[in-house]
C-alpha cells in the first residue's frame, strides 16, 4: 500500500514506467552534420541535384535538338571551312570545272581528312542546291549540329569535381560572335555555352570556323527558354551574373565567379532582356578606362572568363 502511495504522489522526480525518458532527453544529439546533409545549405542543394542526375540513364548528347543542314558555298569559303575542321558530310563539285589551286586544295583536304563523299555534279543541279549564288563549282554541305541540354554542362562539371563556368548568350544574333565565345570558353576551362533556341545565333558553319576548332571539344546548348534555364541552374546551386554597362560592381570585385557560376552576355546594342536582366544575381560591368561604350559579346566574355578562370587557379 505505501509503495503505491509513492507511485501516486505529486512529487517530482523520475515517475515508475517512464523508461527514462527525461534521460535520453538530456543526452546529446550528435556532432553537427557535414552541409551536404544540413536541408537548405547551398551544398545540400548540390548534393540533390547530384544524386537526382546520378539516378537517371546518362542522355546522349543532343538532348537539345538539332540544327539545320548548311551548305558552304564558293571556292575560299568551302577551302577555309575545310581547313577549320568544319564538320562535312558532302563535298560536291561541278562536272568540267576549272582546276585551279583553291579547287586542288579542296580536293586533298576532303582525302586527307576520309569520312566526307565527294560527289560530282552538273552546274545546273549545283544552281539548283544553292538557290542561283554564285558557288564557283564547290559546295559543301555541312550536317546538322546537334546541341546539349544546358543541364547537361553543369552536371560533366560536377561529375569532375569542379565548379560549373558557363557562358550564356541573350540576343546575340551573329554567329561569328558564338564561335568567339566557344573558343574564349575552351581557352579559360569553361564547360559550355548555352544559346536561346529562337532569334539567337547558332552553330553554323561561321560559328565552327571562327572557334577555330574549339567547337569539337566544347559543347553548346540550346535552351527553349533563357530565363527558365538559368533559374534552374540557380536551384542547382549556380550563380547568375549578368553583364551590363550599369552593373552594381566591377568583375574585379565579385567573389562569386570563383565559385559555380553563370555568365550572361548580351548583345552589343540591347545588352540584356529585361527577363534575364531581372533573374541575375548580380549585374556587373567591366571597367573600360579608355571610354569605350561597349563591348561585343567575344570580347566581354573573354574578359570576364580570364577573371573567373584567374581567381579559379
Amino acid at each position: 500500500m505505501a509503495a503505491n502511495n509513492r507511485r501516486m504522489s505529486g512529487k517530482k522526480g523520475a515517475q515508475v514506467g517512464s523508461g527514462g525518458q527525461r534521460r535520453r532527453g538530456l543526452e546529446g544529439k550528435g556532432p553537427t552534420p557535414p552541409a551536404e546533409a544540413r536541408k537548405g545549405h547551398k551544398k545540400n542543394r548540390i548534393a540533390n541535384v547530384k544524386a537526382k542526375q546520378a539516378t537517371r540513364r546518362p542522355a546522349p548528347r543532343g538532348r537539345g535538338g538539332k540544327g539545320t543542314s548548311e551548305m558552304v558555298v564558293g571556292r575560299n569559303p568551302v577551302v577555309e571551312a575545310l581547313r577549320e575542321g568544319v564538320p562535312a558530310v558532302t563535298l560536291y563539285v561541278q562536272q568540267f570545272i576549272d582546276n585551279d589551286e583553291r579547287v586542288r586544295e579542296a580536293l586533298q583536304l576532303v582525302a586527307d581528312r576520309g569520312g566526307v563523299h565527294l560527289m560530282e555534279a552538273p552546274r545546273p543541279e549545283l544552281d539548283r542546291m544553292t538557290n542561283g549564288l554564285n558557288h564557283q563549282g564547290l559546295v559543301l554541305q555541312v550536317p546538322p549540329y546537334e546541341y546539349a541540354h544546358p543541364e547537361d554542362l553543369a552536371a560533366a562539371a560536377y561529375d569532375e569535381g569542379r565548379d560549373p563556368l558557363i557562358v550564356a548568350l541573350d540576343g546575340v544574333t551573329d554567329p561569328r560572335n558564338l564561335g568567339a565565345v566557344v573558343r574564349s570558353v575552351s581557352a579559360f576551362g569553361g564547360h559550355g555555352v548555352v544559346v536561346p533556341e529562337r532569334r539567337a545565333a547558332g552553330m553554323t558553319a561561321g560559328a565552327w570556323k571562327t572557334s577555330a576548332g574549339t567547337a569539337a571539344r566544347t559543347p553548346v546548348a540550346r535552351a527553349a527558354n533563357l530565363t527558365r534555364a538559368l533559374e534552374a541552374y540557380k536551384k542547382a546551386g549556380l550563380v547568375v551574373v549578368g553583364l551590363a554597362a550599369d552593373g552594381e560592381a566591377e568583375i574585379g570585385d565579385l567573389e562569386a565567379l570563383g565559385g559555380p557560376v553563370v555568365i550572361v552576355v548580351g548583345s552589343e546594342g540591347k545588352g540584356l532582356s529585361r527577363l534575364v536582366g531581372e533573374t541575375c544575381d548580380f549585374r556587373v560591368r567591366i571597367p573600360m578606362p579608355g571610354g569605350a561604350e561597349s563591348l561585343n559579346a567575344g570580347v566581354a566574355a573573354g574578359v570576364v572568363l580570364y577573371e573567373a578562370s584567374r581567381r579559379r587557379v
